[in-house]
């Protein structure tokens, strides 16, 4: 899927390819992303997890191109990295801060914004959500949903144009899966989001299955999602009977 709007806008990938280890993992995308969101599912070891960290240029495309709203992200400089933020699976991989407040304030700190313009932007975004009496709160006394809700915050506050969302739901709760749920659901960011939970994604506008680092389909939810849920069903019902 494909569209004519201009590099500035969306996320783009022009034969971008990957190889690590001796193998190629992603081969030569082709990809034009301009929807507000957009779910990445496919089976483990398909390329979802690669695909994310190219776009946030954690990775660096073999061959190819990769552009973030006209930038390059395998650049690395402030401008290119702030485009998008990267939610990770393991909040562990992600928190640097013994508290809420200054895992919030991190980025800020870094790029040298004053520290009352930093406790002034932290707090509004706290009293926004709800929460402004976690800001002392540790951050080893927060369950999961709440650490990678204090990691989302982190990534918010540096208003990045694309938020990128590996496996958000992933050991949660159902009641802590449906509040992450909502709350992403009231993103005005692009957001991409790589998932098992296909439950959650009828009200997204596309959906990308990849298989063996190729795209294997790619369309809206409801013309994707069924096919994609029998594939599954039936690489688990393969995985069982070998298991006998």
């Amino acid at each position: 899927m494909t569209s004519d709007i201009s590099v500035e806008t969306g996320i783009h990938l022009k034969q971008a390819r990957v190889d690590r280890g001796g193998q190629t993992v992603l081969h030569d995308l082709d990809l034009s992303i301009t929807q507000h969101r957009v779910a990445i599912v496919g089976r483990n070891g398909s390329g979802k997890s690669t695909l994310a960290r190219l776009i946030k240029g954690i990775l660096r495309p073999s061959s190819g191109t990769v552009r973030l709203y006209g930038r390059d992200p395998a650049k690395r400089d402030f401008d290119s990295l702030s485009v998008a933020g990267f939610l990770f699976q393991n909040s562990d991989h992600q928190i640097l801060c013994p508290n809420v407040f200054e895992e919030i304030a991190f980025g800020l700190s870094e790029n040298g914004t004053s520290s009352k313009r930093i406790d002034s932007t932290v707090m509004a975004l706290l009293q926004h959500y709800g929460i402004a009496d976690w800001r002392d709160r540790a951050v080893a006394t927060l369950s999961e949903g709440q650490r990678r809700l204090v990691c989302l915050l982190a990534v918010l506050i540096m208003q990045p144009k694309v938020i990128l969302l590996d496996e958000p739901f992933n050991g949660l709760d159902i009641p802590t899966r449906s509040r992450l749920k909502r709350f992403i659901a009231d993103l005005p960011h692009q957001v991409l989001m790589i998932t098992h939970d296909i439950d959650s994604l009828n009200d997204f506008d596309r959906v990308l299955w990849i298989e063996k680092g190729r795209i294997h389909a790619d369309g809206r939810p409801e013309s994707i999602l069924p096919a994609f849920a029998v594939a599954m069903q039936a690489a688990v019902e393969r995985e069982s009977s070998w298991e006998m």
